[in-house]
């Protein structure tokens, strides 16, 4: 709710200040007086565009600043908004420097400006199921619920199977040369330390027959007869001898005894390699077969036997992610088959709620009209199926409000009522049955009455009356039997000076019963002023 107003510097208002009552304010004034500056005060205040045009001829700046209450903060809050020439703001709230959007967020929602040519909300049909959906919340509210989050959840699940299947696309072709490179290292089917053990062994047999020779010349030479040996052993027994009389030849025939026993161990062994020793020329032309399978592993995935056996390694994790991938996508698609059933029951379900609160709200849209002199025009709902692609988070079927001027007219949509009285009037009868329901805490009605004349204005002054008994309203009119029923009347006027001054002032008594006669008739005279007069008494005893 706005407490008070005060502006300087927009349009031709120099300086002006408004104390609003919690019912009905109207302004009256000439046209072109300045009430349309007064308006843009007011849309600044709730964090609406700012129009550095609308600064005032010979100042430098304009100032609008209120103390506002909502329902978060009963205690209230000074909104201060100051716009330079050069187009710098300044927007402070309760002394805090602020942003157009917290100003427009804290305020915005509890103020709504309903002028002749800002039916915007109404006509456009985006708005007419958040309308709907508001005024049956108790009823709409957990279907939408259920339907957002299964739209979520569809949307997740379909984002999830998508990318899945994205990735494998891309890796098909990495995956196919994995796969050959399995196919490829597995026919020959390498083993750990293969390669070099068969590099040995082809050493070792590749020479077989020059190694036997030589071993056995070796041991030919220390086993013949035993000569060698015996000698050694005869040199040996002659030193021991002699050591007999000089100690000092002991020490030689140790060190022949120690190789004595070296030379019969090594002749023993000998004896042994080349007993094992065998020559099988199949068996080398496996093995040369063998290692020209893995040479050329080598050759394709080399350069070592180990990069084979790594290039392996990565073939096989690419073909098990692959693998993973077709069981991850088969999975996402079931979750999203689950999905989209359970966004289906909850589409029907959401459907249904709001074809049963659709006629229910008309209904009494247009009760309301009829108290405002619409003769049998009504306001219907039209309901229409979406394929599934055309759905949305917050709803999958189109819902519209259509205008039948007349029981026997074809409906159509709001925006196409041509004519500005009948706009104003069903967007008046909208807001009594939304007022019920919505959070808005002032309703602004600029020039409502376009149109509209004799006892269709008492009816709308009736029903704004009404509107005033739960929400702070006010209200720029022409008409008197409105201007009657306020409980503040404000008189907007301007100065015929060089620079022209408009003047916002309080009328009430003798003063406000002028401007009702000039309303009444656009004079002053006797009888516009008793006819104003008798106003003001029958609006008094209904009040």
């Amino acid at each position: 709710m706005i407490d008070q107003l005060h502006v300087q510097n927009v349009a031709l208002i120099k300086e002006a200040s408004l104390e609003l009552s919690e019912g009905l304010t109207v302004i009256t004034g000439e046209t072109g007086s300045g009430k349309t500056a007064l308006l843009h005060a007011l849309k600044m205040l709730i964090g609406e565009r700012a129009d550095t045009s609308m600064i005032r001829a010979d100042a430098d700046e304009m100032l609008v600043e209120g103390s506002l209450y909502t329902a978060a903060n009963p205690d209230g809050h000074i909104v201060r908004r100051r716009i330079t020439a050069t187009g710098r703001s300044r927007i402070d709230i309760d002394g805090q420097l602020a942003s157009v959007r917290e100003l427009a967020e804290d305020f915005g929602t509890s103020v709504d400006l309903c002028g002749q040519h800002e039916h915007q909300k109404l006509l456009s049909t985006h708005t007419h199921l958040e309308l709907l959906d508001s005024w049956a919340h108790d009823t709409i509210k957990p279907c939408l619920e259920q339907y957002r989050q299964c739209f979520v959840q569809v949307k997740a699940c379909t984002q999830a199977a998508q990318q899945i299947k994205a990735t494998l696309d891309q890796s098909q072709s990495r995956l196919d040369e994995a796969q050959f490179v399995l196919s490829q290292i597995g026919a020959v089917d390498p083993q750990q330390d293969e390669y070099e053990q068969l590099q040995a062994k082809l050493m070792l047999t590749q020479h077989a027959e020059s190694l036997f020779t030589h071993v056995d010349g070796a041991y030919s030479c220390l086993s013949d007869d035993d000569e060698a040996l015996d000698m050694l052993a005869c040199a040996i027994t002659e030193l021991q001898q002699a050591a007999r009389h000089d100690q000092r030849l002991e020490a030689f025939a140790d060190r022949l005894q120690s190789s004595l026993v070296d030379i019969e161990d090594v002749s023993h062994e000998l004896r042994e390699y080349r007993t094992s020793m065998e020559f099988d020329p199949d068996a080398l032309e496996a093995m040369h077969q063998r290692m020209s399978q893995l040479q050329g592993l080598i050759r394709s995935y080399g350069p070592s036997i180990q990069q084979v056996f790594e290039r392996r390694q990565w073939a096989a994790d690419i073909v098990a992610a692959a693998t993973d991938g077709d069981n991850g996508l088969a999975q996402a698609t079931r979750a999203l088959q689950e999905a989209q059933q359970a966004l289906q029951a909850a589409a029907e379900a959401l459907n249904d709620a709001r074809r049963a609160a659709a006629p229910k709200l008309t209904k009494a849209i247009t009760r309301q009209m009829q108290r405002l002199q619409m003769g049998s025009a009504s306001l219907e709902f039209d309901y229409t199926e979406l394929s599934r692609q055309q759905w949305t988070q917050t709803s999958p079927a189109k819902f519209e409000f259509l205008y039948k001027p007349a029981s026997g007219v074809k409906p159509q949509s709001l925006a196409h009522i041509a004519s500005g009285g009948e706009i104003s009037r069903v967007m008046l009868a909208c807001k009594v049955v939304f007022g019920r329901a919505d959070t808005v805490d002032t309703l602004i009605f600029d020039e409502i009455d376009a149109g509209v004349g004799g006892s269709t204005a008492v009816s709308l002054g009736a029903v704004l009356q009404d509107l005033a008994r739960t929400h702070q309203v006010l209200v720029v009119t022409h008409l008197p039997q409105i201007a009657v029923l306020a409980s503040k009347h404000y008189v907007v006027d301007k100065t015929d000076a060089a620079v022209p001054e408009t003047h916002i002032t309080e009328v009430t008594g003798a003063q406000r019963m002028a401007e009702i006669a000039r309303l009444l008739s656009g004079d002053t005279s006797k009888a516009s002023l008793e006819h104003a007069q008798a106003l003001l008494d029958a609006a008094s005893q209904h009040a």
